[in-house]
């Protein structure tokens, strides 16, 4: 029997595959150290070899979308990830770890190209906008992903079978979205173009938002035990509220983006994102700081959909090339950010470069709104 999907929730569905994908592997990571006996040392070296994958890629994702279209490259990799993953169960040694997480990485900025490409071929084929849910429902994605693995692994099934489990409904997920994909193609364009104009000024600001979104996640739970002494469950809290009103600011956000308009959209949310920060590192007391990150959530989860679907609307580059151009130097805030808090933080202190991030994200409320009234 084959399973019919609209062209709206083989899209939504197209998101979540990624997220399912990228979350189940969180869960994976304490079975996987104690099987290789690796420090805590050895083990993030690995791990960056996951970002260090993605950015090789994703330079040149768009030369091979405009070459195979989003269908076939968006099924090759979704199918990549899925062999990937149950390989990470059962490698022997922190080399071959990191090969596979590489491989993990390669596949899953191609996957991440194709559904962003293809979003926006929704968006314009249904004439509505759609982006920010789309984002949301990767969210949903991460979330069923940690649960999934978390359950079975809780239940006692073997983690090798566990995250097979996973890769089985991750190809089912492929399978029954990849036939509504967009097989649009542009095979005569170059594999990569120098960002330029309001594409480089999108790319720029898809830094500092992804720069402060992956500073919450390494550094909230350290600001809440250094200010407030909190165990380690409670100072998690943090990133959880962030990440609850992320998730709830983006499947809302299409609704809120058709009320008010990107340009408000785009001025508010940073603002808002910057306040929390602020607040996140007064001294008063604990839940006023998490109160602080649940504002930083909801300020942020809206920018990077609306400057990806400013992306689409732009004529100066060839969409695939712009998003992917955009795309790269957006996905560098991930992995570099973080760090580049970490040694501002060892210089001063947490809380200032919490107050820096709150002044980059009051600049993407000052230059955002200019990627959509221009080319």
């Amino acid at each position: 029997m084959i399973v019919r999907l609209s062209l709206l929730t083989a899209t939504r569905l197209a998101f979540i595959v990624p997220g399912y994908a990228i979350s189940a592997w969180a869960p994976l990571i304490p079975h996987v150290q104690a099987q290789i006996g690796l420090n805590n040392a050895q083990l993030g070296m690995a791990l960056l070899a996951l970002g260090a994958g993605s950015m090789t890629t994703m330079p040149i994702a768009g030369g091979l979308v405009g070459k195979t279209g989003c269908r076939r490259l968006f099924a090759a990799s979704g199918f990549a990830v899925a062999f990937i993953l149950p390989l990470l169960a059962i490698v022997p040694s922190a080399l071959l770890l990191a090969i596979t997480l590489f491989a993990l990485g390669v596949a899953m900025g191609l996957l991440s190209c194709a559904r962003n490409l293809h979003a926006i071929h929704t968006e314009r084929a249904l004439n509505k906008r759609l982006m920010s849910g789309f984002h949301g429902f990767y969210s949903v994605g991460c979330i069923l992903g940690a649960g999934s693995m978390s359950i079975l692994m809780g239940s006692g099934v073997a983690p090798a079978l566990a995250i097979l489990t996973v890769a089985i409904a991750i190809m089912i997920g492929v399978t029954l979205s990849a036939r509504h994909i967009t097989d649009e193609r542009n095979a005569s364009g170059p594999a990569y173009a120098r960002p330029r104009g309001v594409v480089l000024a999108i790319g720029i600001l898809c830094f500092i938002a992804f720069m402060a979104e992956g500073s919450v996640l390494d550094w909230s739970a350290l600001l809440l035990s250094g200010h407030f002494r909190l165990d380690a469950a409670r100072a998690g809290l943090g990133y959880v509220a962030f990440a609850t009103t992320m998730t709830g600011g983006r499947l809302l956000g299409d609704r809120l983006v058709r009320r008010f308009g990107d340009r408000l959209m785009l001025i508010s949310g940073p603002v808002i994102a910057a306040a929390g920060f602020v607040v996140a590192v007064l001294p008063l007391h604990w839940t006023l700081a998490v109160f602080g990150f649940a504002l930083v959530g909801a300020g942020l989860a809206n920018v990077v959909p609306l400057l990806y679907s400013a992306v689409g609307r732009q004529t100066i580059m060839p969409q695939n090339l712009a998003l992917t151009a955009a795309g790269s130097i957006g996905f560098a805030g991930i992995l570099t950010g973080p760090a580049a808090i970490g040694f501002i933080a060892q210089w001063t202190s947490l809380s200032t470069s919490f107050l820096i991030l709150a002044l980059l994200t009051t600049l993407v409320a000052r230059y955002a709104p200019r990627t959509i009234s221009r080319d």
